[in-house]
């Protein structure tokens, strides 16, 4: 007869970021620990709070099934003497089985004959076995942990109680001085202790001490409530995702109300309300059909609907203080000079290895002028640039970037306006931080993403130039963010980057303005491996096969454009069935082209058969193509000599005794192998 499971694990209220991904591995390690124990169950459902996170399993076992698993022993003239009598050898075998020697058969394997038994091994009880369920809970990860009381465990946040039940049944166990049981709490103002009668009716009791227990739920409440209380009062609430999973995450019974706040605050920038309302309160802001600012906001609360409208005063008192000061902040700044700014930036320390944020202006400037020179920018677009790059930073001694660090970038581009400087250079201003995660925006204009790229490879460089290296999952200054940053910049702008050449250059950078470096080689190994890194996980992000992937990270393409569109374009024809007998082609050549020792001048007049000028021919008109192609282009040229370099192996020796002519078509190999390189290194490619 199977029975439900129920873990639920009682916990001071968690911080929200980290709830989703706690509740996902709770069912992980439940998942894994049924398949580890060979348990038959049911579905598997997970549940998360502030302060719990919970599992269900349905129709789980009662025991684990009976097993019968052949087991080898000894060889079989091991296991008798000369006498035909059982060894000691097979004695002890089978009583480490549980057998006796009565059970032994024997079955030949490649040859030989070895002893065999069958062994019999009775299924624990589920029952037994969920005592050990204390490792799967103290056995969870969390990024931040704490210790508690005078116990030597650290964990997210305190345990306070665990129900844990099979069927109705307590099963028990122990976690420091917290006993399992059946008793699990209801929200903490409005809700009781209440005693959990199975699985079945987990949900739904604690609904009932308004506990709201499934993410997925409270989302959707908040949302539908939002959208109705929008159509209400006809408002727009762009709804941010980051936002709604974050107060999903802060509350256990959502209700939804509004409040609102004097009109004359929409006169501050529409960013510097945003970011105080959204980042500050957890307010969706709500605009007009036309995207204005309404001075209005809706917030989450977690309780029920009993005086609300007391509810919204306080929330409205408090947003009136923040707007407040984000006025004051606003036009205080408006009395500082971008010089004046600038000046202050002396004293404020970039990295202690790295120097100042001065200094860090410096280099980057430095680095915008030999890019925009690669870059081919024009007289106008190369004065933007470096003004940009010269002021970029400014805004981070204002007062609102200082209260509110996420408006970096945005004050710069309006108080860059407000002192007169062009649009291009403003706009470049807001978008060095682009782009802001992995998968954001990237700037929009030449000019700011010029300067993006330079701010990045700089941190980059400097960084590694210390050798402070991302390890893990620890990247407390965002260098993976940077390096997919140059990554995506560079493929959007269509720009090729020598980045051995710019690293060197940005080290040397470093060093002038009186940083210890460590060698240029060792630095920039690391981070070409660093690079390898994040360029493959970009390419697993678009559905690259894994073996495509590192046939292209392997390869010489330096234009990462050009890497990416050739890694579609191979993924693409991957199944075609020329694929694989024009990649084993391919690979045959490059891998019998590095027994070449030194390169030699082709010469035609050695050539014996038809097929080796054949192949020199056509090796000589995909040459004269290859620049100007595209990938899919490429890829056809290289489909092209599958025959001809079919025909020349089938025909000619390679490998002769005779030197000249051996590495007459070592050469020629060599010379279409380095074409093959610079487009992949297609011996990685798994053709089966």
């Amino acid at each position: 007869m199977t029975q439900d499971i129920l873990l639920e694990i009682g916990l001071e209220e968690m911080p929200a970021k980290y709830v989703q991904a706690s509740e996902i591995q709770l069912k992980e390690h439940v998942q894994a620990w049924l398949t580890e124990q060979g348990l038959e169950h049911g579905e598997v459902s997970s549940y998360s709070t502030p302060r719990r996170l919970a599992v269900t399993v349905q129709a789980v076992a009662e025991s684990q099934a009976d097993r019968e698993d052949e087991v080898r022993g000894p060889a079989k003239k091991t296991a008798l003497d000369e006498n035909g009598e059982w060894s000691r050898a097979a004695q002890g075998f089978v009583r480490g089985q549980g057998v006796s020697t009565d059970d032994i058969y024997f079955k030949e394997v490649k040859g030989t004959e070895y002893v065999f038994v069958l062994k019999k091994t009775t299924g624990v009880s589920t029952t037994e076995l969920l005592k050990e369920w204390d490792k799967i809970v103290l056995g969870l990860n969390f990024p931040v942990n704490m210790h508690w009381a005078n116990h030597h465990v650290k964990y997210i946040r305190p345990i306070h109680w665990i129900v844990a039940l099979y069927g109705e049944t307590v099963v028990p166990f122990q976690i420091l001085d917290v006993e399992t049981g059946r008793t699990s709490r209801g929200h903490r103002f409005l809700g009781k202790d209440i005693e959990i009668k199975s699985a079945a009716t987990y949900e739904s009791q604690l609904e009932e001490v308004f506990v709201v227990a499934e993410q997925t739920k409270r989302r959707e409440m908040i949302a539908g409530q939002v959208a109705a209380l929008a159509t209400q009062k006809g408002w727009t609430v762009p709804i941010d995702e980051d936002l709604l999973e974050e107060v999903t995450n802060l509350v256990e019974y959502p209700t939804v109300l509004f409040g609102n706040f004097e009109e004359n605050y929409l006169d501050l920038p529409a960013d510097v309300l945003i970011t105080i309302m959204r980042e500050h309160q957890r307010y969706f802001p709500v605009t007009d059909a036309a995207g204005q600012l309404l001075p209005f906001f809706i917030t989450v609360r977690n309780g029920n609907d009993q005086y609300l409208e007391t509810v919204a005063k306080g929330n409205e008192k408090v947003l009136r203080a923040r707007l407040s000061d984000g006025e004051f902040f606003y036009q205080e700044d408006q009395k500082i000079t971008i010089a004046a700014a600038l000046e202050k930036l002396e004293k404020i320390t970039f990295h202690q290895k790295l120097g100042s944020m001065s200094a860090k202006i410096e280099r980057v400037g430095k680095v915008v002028a030999a890019l925009a020179d690669r870059f081919g920018f024009t007289a106008d677009e190369k004065a933007d640039v470096q003004r940009a790059a010269a002021i970029y930073k400014f805004d981070l001694v204002t007062n609102l970037v200082g209260e509110f660090p996420e408006l970096q970038g945005e004050m710069g581009y309006k108080y860059a306006l407000l002192q007169g400087e062009k649009e291009t250079v403003a706009t470049a201003i807001r978008e060095s931080y682009l782009p802001k995660s992995s998968e954001g925006e990237l700037p929009s204009s030449k000019i700011g993403a010029l300067l993006a790229l330079a701010d990045k490879l700089e941190t980059l460089g400097g960084f590694f130039s210390v050798d402070m290296v991302p390890t893990g999952s620890n990247d407390p200054f965002a260098l993976r963010r940077a390096m997919i940053g140059v990554v995506r910049i560079l493929i959007n702008q269509g720009w090729e980057l020598p980045f051995d050449g710019t690293i060197r250059e940005i080290i040397t950078l470093q060093e002038n303005t009186g940083v210890k470096v460590m060698p240029i080689d060792e630095t920039l190994n690391q981070f070409h491996q660093f690079l390898g890194r994040r360029l493959r996980n970009l390419l697993s992000g678009e559905a690259v096969r894994h073996d495509i992937v590192e046939a292209m990270v392997g390869g010489e393409t330096r234009d990462l454009s050009q890497l990416f569109k050739r890694a579609t374009a191979l993924n693409n024809v991957s199944k075609e069935e020329w694929f694989r007998p024009t990649v084993e082609a391919l690979t045959r050549v490059m891998n019998l082209s590095q027994k070449l020792e030194a390169p030699c001048a082709i010469e035609e007049e050695l050539f014996e058969n038809e097929s080796e000028a054949a192949l020199y021919t056509a090796i000589t008109q995909v040459k004269q193509s290859y620049k100007a192609a595209t990938p899919e282009e490429k890829l056809a040229l290289f489909k092209s000599l599958k025959q001809p370099i079919e025909a020349f192996f089938e025909n000619t020796l390679v490998m002769v005794d005779d030197e000249k002519k051996r590495n007459n078509r070592l050469s020629m190999l060599a010379e279409l192998a380095s074409v093959l390189r610079s487009f992949a290194n297609f011996d990685e490619i798994i053709v089966k």
